[in-house]
């Protein structure tokens, strides 16, 4: 494939990309390393680029799709609010892994018109478990690498005051796509545990199923996630039990 060989930004000369220019994999701008510097990091990813939604980068996602909330995290929660808040277990009992990757694939292909409605997959688990499944898969998790060791000392804090404070200062450093996805996924699991006499599931079960989720430390060594899964599993509880004053 021949790359241009005009900076973009200054419509100069580019002798070859590699030497002189660089290539943004989102919107395909080409420039100048020195030209790089002074062009807005905010970029608008072309969706023509974006090859698949699962696995990818939630902020390129939301900006490709020009939308706040990863579609697959809205559509998701609209079909298990719509029947499935009452099912035992739900988010705790696993669907078929392979109807899960159906519906990955789905999304992969289709996008927003991905079916998952019951009369393709009459499980609910199946659409609890795509969901699980996409917010795992994330390169940078919703609660992002960057804030990971702030929530976890806030989760140690003894004095419940001050850790909400904590917490709560951790969540405005989130970028807007991780905060808005977080604050709207939280706010469904309170509707979750709203049923928690027909489905089991109160704000601690969710916390053991959604902490390792949404939270994955930086470095992944095998005993510091063991001993972070308690601190994981209390941040998303108060989260949920707390989502009306946190956000």
């Amino acid at each position: 494939m021949m790359w241009p060989h005009w900076c973009e930004y200054c419509a100069n000369f580019m002798w070859g990309l590699i030497a002189q220019g660089v290539h943004c994999s989102d919107c395909g701008l080409n420039v100048h390393k020195q030209c790089s510097k002074l062009v807005p990091s905010d970029c608008q990813p072309d969706l023509r680029r974006i090859k698949k939604v699962f696995s990818c980068d939630l902020t390129t996602l939301v900006k490709a799709h020009n939308t706040t909330r990863p579609m697959v995290v809205d559509m998701c929660i609209k079909e298990i609010e719509l029947r499935g808040l009452q099912s035992e277990g739900l988010y705790r009992v696993s669907g078929f892994s392979e109807h899960i990757e159906d519906v990955r694939l789905a999304f992969d292909r289709d996008g927003e018109k991905a079916d998952i409605s019951a009369n393709v997959y009459n499980d609910i688990n199946i659409i609890a478990g795509a969901l699980k499944l996409y917010l795992r898969d994330l390169p940078i998790p919703v609660i992002t690498f960057h804030v990971y060791s702030k929530f976890i000392q806030a989760a140690k804090m003894p004095n419940p005051d001050t850790r909400l404070e904590a917490i709560h200062e951790g969540l405005l450093l989130l970028p807007p796509a991780h905060y808005e996805t977080l604050r709207y996924l939280m706010m469904h699991l309170k509707k979750v545990t709203m049923f928690e006499k027909d489905n089991f599931m109160n704000s601690e079960n969710l916390g053991i199923v959604f902490g390792p989720t949404l939270m994955q430390p930086p470095e992944q060594n095998a005993l510091a996630t063991l001993n972070d899964m308690r601190h994981q599993k209390l941040i998303i509880q108060l989260l949920i039990e707390h989502e009306d004053v946190l956000f």
